[in-house]
Parts: C-alpha cells; sequence; structure tokens
C-alpha cells in the first residue's frame, strides 16, 4: 500500500501516529493509497518548520520571491498533466477537468509573480512641515490553509502562492480523500528553489485542523468547504485569535428569461450543473426558469443529459467521472429519490447508473428535477452532485425575491438578451459572484473569489487584491528629518498639519 507522506521542512516526512485514512481511486472503488493522519506534535513540527523559515524568508527580497514563483510557474506547466492524472486517479475527475483545474490555480501563481506591484507602498510627502508618510504592507507570519477534496490542486493555489509572495511561510492541511496533488505541489516549489520549511504540509484530519486554529504561532487560516466546517473554522479562528478567511458552500441559481437564447442557456446549464459531477460550489444547482419558458428549456437540458458520456477519468472519451467516495453517492442519490416524495417531478434520473466493467466505482448519472418546490430537501440543501433542480417564476420579481431568499450567496447567474435586464439584475441579486450570460463566474486571478451570507464566513474574500490584503498587515511610519537650519525649541501645544 502505498503511503503519502507530509512535507515537512523542505522533504518528505512518514506519519508516525499510526493513525491512517484510506486513499480510493473512485473510478475503480478500490484503495489503493493510504494517507497519515498527523498527530498534535507532527502538526506542531511544521509549524516550528515554518516559523524558523519566516526569519530569513519575511525579509527576503522582492527579486528573490519572485526569482522562486516564475520558476514555479515554468514547472507547474511542464508538469501539469502529471499534477492532473494524480487528481484524476484520486477524486474521480476528467483529465480534461483535472487540466482546467491546475490551469485556475496557475493564474494565481501569475497573480503572485507579480507581487512587487502588489504590495507596494503609498507616500505622502509635506503632510507638515518637512513631515512625510508613508504606508506599507508587510508579512503575518506563519500562515495556514485548509482546503477540500474537490480542487485538490487549484484551492491550495488560491492560498499559498500569495502567501509566501507577501513574505509569509505556509502550513497546509489538505483533503485527505486526495492529498498527492497538493504533495507534489510541494515537491515542485522546492524544486524551484523555495527554501526549506516555507511551505509544509500537514495531512490529516480533525486533530490537524484543531491544532492549526489552536497553535499560537499560527497567525491566520485560510479555508474553504462546507459552510457548517466555514461556521467552525471562523468561530474556533477568532477564539484563538487567528485572522479568518472561510469560505463555505452555496445553491446557486441560473435565471433565465423570456428572450434567452433558450439552446445556448440548456448547454450552460448542462456544462454548469454536471461538469466536475457537480463536486463544485460554484456549480449551477438550481435553473429559475421564468414565464413561459420553462418547459420547452426542461425539455432541451433533458435532451442533453440523457447524451452525456459517464465515466472513468483516464478515459478520453468520458465527459463526467464518478463521485468522491461511495458514502457521497449513495447521499446524492437521496435527494433524488426524495425530492420525487417531496412533489419534484424527476424528468432525468441518474440512480442506479453504473459503467461497465467499473461497477464497484462511485458512479452515479445526472438527475433532473423539474417544478421543485422551495420546501424540498434537494432545493433546500447543497447537494454537491449532478442534481439539476428546475423551479418556475412568473415574473422577473418573483425570481429575484426567490434567488435573494436562499441562505447562501455565492453565485449566480443572468441568461437574457435584455441588457436593462441584466444590469438591474448584477445590482438587486444578492450574491459575491455574478454572471450575465456565463453560468460559473469565478474571477480571474486579479479579481477576488467569495460570496455573501452563508458563502463566506470572515472579512477577506480569496486571492485577488482581497488576498494580498488578508496576508499582510499594514504599517504607517510618519518621519521627520530637521532641516539642518531648524533651531529647534520646546513647544508643548498639541501638534498640527501646517
Amino acid at each position: 500500500m502505498q503511503n503519502i507522506n507530509h512535507w515537512i521542512g523542505g522533504k518528505p516526512v512518514e506519519g508516525a501516529s499510526g493513525r491512517f485514512g484510506p486513499v480510493y481511486n473512485p473510478a475503480t472503488g478500490a484503495q489503493e493509497k493510504q494517507v497519515p493522519f498527523a498527530s498534535v506534535d507532527e502538526v506542531d513540527a511544521a509549524v516550528a518548520s515554518a516559523r524558523a523559515a519566516f526569519e530569513s524568508w519575511g525579509t527576503a527580497s522582492l527579486a528573490k520571491r519572485t526569482t522562486v514563483l516564475f520558476k514555479y510557474r515554468e514547472l507547474l506547466d511542464a508538469h501539469r498533466d502529471e499534477i492532473a492524472e494524480l487528481i484524476t486517479a484520486e477524486h474521480g475527475k476528467v483529465h480534461s477537468d483535472a487540466l482546467g483545474e491546475i490551469a485556475r490555480g496557475m493564474e494565481i501563481v501569475e497573480l503572485a509573480c507579480s507581487v512587487p506591484q502588489l504590495v507596494k507602498g503609498e507616500l505622502s510627502t509635506q503632510v507638515s512641515t518637512r513631515v512625510d508618510v508613508a504606508a506599507i504592507r508587510q508579512p503575518l507570519g506563519v500562515v495556514a490553509g485548509i482546503t477540500p477534496f474537490n480542487f485538490p490542486a487549484m484551492v491550495p493555489m488560491w492560498m499559498f502562492p500569495l502567501a509566501i509572495a507577501c513574505g509569509n511561510t505556509f502550513v497546509l492541511k489538505p483533503s485527505e480523500k486526495d492529498p498527492s496533488a497538493s504533495y507534489r505541489l510541494a515537491e515542485l516549489a522546492s524544486e524551484a528553489g523555495l527554501p526549506d520549511g516555507v511551505l509544509n504540509i500537514v495531512q490529516g484530519d480533525k486533530v490537524a485542523v484543531d491544532r492549526l486554529l489552536e497553535h499560537p504561532d499560527i497567525t491566520a487560516v485560510s479555508f474553504v468547504g462546507s459552510t457548517p466546517i466555514a461556521k467552525y473554522i471562523q468561530l474556533k479562528g477568532i477564539e484563538h485569535g487567528k485572522r479568518v478567511q472561510a469560505l463555505g458552500g452555496a445553491k446557486n441559481h441560473m435565471l433565465v428569461l423570456p428572450d434567452a437564447d433558450l439552446d445556448f442557456a440548456a448547454d450552460q446549464a448542462i456544462n454548469a450543473a454536471y461538469g466536475s459531477a457537480g463536486e463544485r460550489c460554484m456549480a449551477v444547482s438550481v435553473v429559475v426558469a421564468v414565464g413561459d419558458t420553462g418547459d420547452e428549456l426542461v425539455d432541451k437540458i433533458a435532451e442533453r443529459a440523457k447524451g452525456l458520456k459517464i465515466g472513468p477519468g483516464n478515459d478520453a472519451a468520458s465527459e463526467m467521472g464518478p463521485l468522491i467516495t461511495r458514502e457521497h453517492r449513495d447521499k446524492v442519490a437521496s435527494y433524488v429519490a426524495g425530492a420525487a416524495a417531496q412533489g419534484a417531478e424527476v424528468v432525468v434520473d441518474g440512480t442506479g447508473f453504473t459503467v461497465p466493467g467499473h461497477e464497484d466505482g462511485f458512479f452515479i448519472g445526472v438527475s433532473l428535477l423539474d417544478k421543485v418546490p422551495v420546501t424540498a430537501d434537494a432545493y433546500k440543501d447543497e447537494i454537491f452532485g449532478p442534481v439539476l433542480c428546475v423551479v418556475r417564476a412568473e415574473t422577473y420579481d418573483e425570481a429575484i425575491a426567490l434567488i435573494n431568499s436562499s441562505r447562501w450567496g455565492n453565485g449566480t447567474a443572468i441568461f437574457t438578451r435584455d441588457g436593462g435586464a441584466a444590469r438591474r439584475f448584477q445590482l438587486e441579486v444578492q450574491a459575491g459572484m455574478v454572471g450575465v450570460n456565463v453560468p460559473i463566474p469565478v474571477p480571474v486571478g486579479y479579481h477576488s473569489f467569495g460570496g455573501w451570507k452563508d458563502s463566506l464566513f470572515g472579512d477577506h474574500h480569496i486571492y485577488g487584491n482581497d488576498g494580498i490584503a488578508f496576508y499582510t498587515q499594514g504599517k504607517v511610519i510618519t518621519t521627520r528629518w530637521p532641516d539642518p537650519a531648524d533651531s529647534g525649541g520646546i513647544n508643548l501645544g498639541f501638534p498640527s498639519h501646517s
């Protein structure tokens, strides 16, 4: 059985806790690897390594940091197929989707390469007689990231490249379900010249998470995952004096107005609902059909859904792979059965689907539910699987009220040819990321990613300008250098700007 190690102090470290978790190939259902679960002592060792490295990395020149990051970007590009294969083997997503994940992660590495511009300070001269004021940004110290299974390469790259570019050192706790991709990212960072201890990986479970949240040398924690855990991360992190950014779950709505191109809307609904088997926090899980568009739109989506090719991620013909675990597959299937019992119309039922030759894999087909009551669990809960709900609304106003009543506010989209309606929607909708004829409006690297309401806990979105602000702390410096001609003297009055 292959073991996946920790990465501490620039080298692999075998787990010593005696506790391990299984790592499956979702396409076959077979356990192929195991990952050690770190003890408190092992987490402490990783933090100590990062703390020691910060002494020099925190004062390293911007030129040195960017040299490493440019080399790192080069290595990621050269090894993208290899990393994608690791993702497919442990997560199950198709190879093209894994490559896309890496490309989006590399956008943040490219952003990090521009850190000299991003952390450039401000200077105001002569604010008072011979007094200048400068504002600068400095690193926090040791920071941590806790990342989910659905993007095992991209989400870590949302965090550590910017953090280390700003002069911090980093401890990453990746998902225990698919840990190999992030481990490989750390190896390549070392190969790029990143000093030992600047980037560390501890594998593990709640023991490791809690120790990172409690450790006095950790200054800030980034998290992406479900809403209940995001709430927990925020509260426990704040309790222990950490700066926290915690991105939670979602129930993303796609509003389709009567004037929309329904063929285009149906194509995009398929892509956004079923890509990566629906295991995306930005997946479209609800289509809101306005007016008389519903029947025709549902027919078009159903026609396309029935033609999707589902199979192993390493099969070039596959458009969708399996889910991450057997338990998650069964939970997703239960929502489809429950929706029918709660009044929804099951137009396409993907439960019970198997792939010949891969009967033990964690496969499920795509499901399409129409006329879903807003009281149904399939509408209310984040399913995180290939299940698309369609609800009907008579008017735009009814549709926007429905969307805004959701407790989540991650992403949303409108499909229309009406610029006025689109402009109104983007201002009125209560969500952090909005698409106009774009179903998954994940921002490019130089804009920040993050939602509203129960989709975000903390004050900062992730990457972009918010990422720089999160991983640095501001300092304002006021200076006065007396002119040689000054006579000095004593003045006990309150200083004034004159």
